[in-house]
């Protein structure tokens, strides 16, 4: 969550294309700020410590009606956050069927569902079900649960190779691209499957949490997103600096600040 959230700060400044493609940048630029994928990494995280505290988490229905009453309720509060145009539409209409959209914002706000839960099954099924309510195009759903994947055998100790071996496996991402060959041609860009790859790609070269970021960073495109996804996996795998982690509740509201906390407190 931490990581999550980072990466969307310290992103933000860079997204459309808007960075000069180097890992050599002011970490917390004057621009840097929370967007919608941090406002719905928070709402996600809600709807699932309700559902695990109302003991549905097993039941699909009950479980994403609390999600799509969470990501009402946030993105209603938060309403300029930067929300792509058909999600802007479902939140402000009061929507609640998914769209079949395979934009990365399924992979954007799915940390959670990498924390909560003990087993990868359950991982991934929570996962799905947290993209299903807006993008449930199969390359949507496949961006939450790859992400939530990598987050759930980082935390438990598997190594890079592992996990980049289940991603290749199982989701058939190609992760065979270095980030030097990715940065050149790489441009803005919304999708799960011109995002995800390359996040998961920038927390492999990494050699700690703050080079996931920056590496994430340095690749372009749809960089705050880009980057929430990597940092999310790298929180999971490096941990996330203490100054950091104030520096992440010191820029958000007080109210999203503590749902962070909350959260923690349950997992810890």
């Amino acid at each position: 969550m931490y990581g999550a959230i980072l990466g969307d700060m310290i992103g933000s400044p860079y997204e459309f294309d808007r960075g000069a493609k180097t890992k050599d940048f002011p970490f917390f630029d004057k621009g840097a700020t929370y967007t919608d994928d941090s406002v719905m990494t928070i709402a996600v995280a809600e709807a699932l410590m309700r559902a695990c505290g109302m003991k549905v988490i097993d039941d699909e229905k009950a479980t994403k009606d609390l999600l799509v009453d969470m990501m009402h309720k946030w993105g209603r509060k938060y309403p300029n956050s930067g929300y792509g145009g058909r999600f802007r539409t479902w939140l402000h209409n009061n929507e609640r069927e998914p769209y079949n959209s395979w934009g990365n914002g399924s992979a954007m706000r799915v940390a959670a569902a990498g924390w909560l839960f003990d087993d990868l099954e359950t991982t991934r099924r929570i996962a799905r079900w947290t993209s299903e309510v807006t993008h449930n195009h199969p390359e949507g759903v496949k961006g939450a649960e790859a992400t939530a994947a990598a987050i759930w055998l980082a935390r438990h100790g598997s190594s890079k190779e592992e996990i980049r071996d289940l991603v290749i496996k199982v989701f058939g991402y190609d992760l065979s691209r270095t980030c030097d060959e990715i940065r050149p041609g790489y441009h803005h860009v919304e999708s799960c499957q011109e995002t995800v790859p390359e996040a998961i790609t920038a927390f492999l070269e990494g050699s700690d949490f703050e080079d996931v970021i920056r590496t994430a960073v340095s690749l372009g495109g749809d960089c705050d997103t880009l980057t929430c996804i990597a940092g999310s996996i790298a929180e999971a795998f490096y941990g996330v600096p203490d100054e950091l982690k104030a520096e992440c509740e010191k820029r958000l509201p007080d109210d999203m600040a503590e749902m962070l906390r909350k959260f923690y407190g349950r997992i810890e």
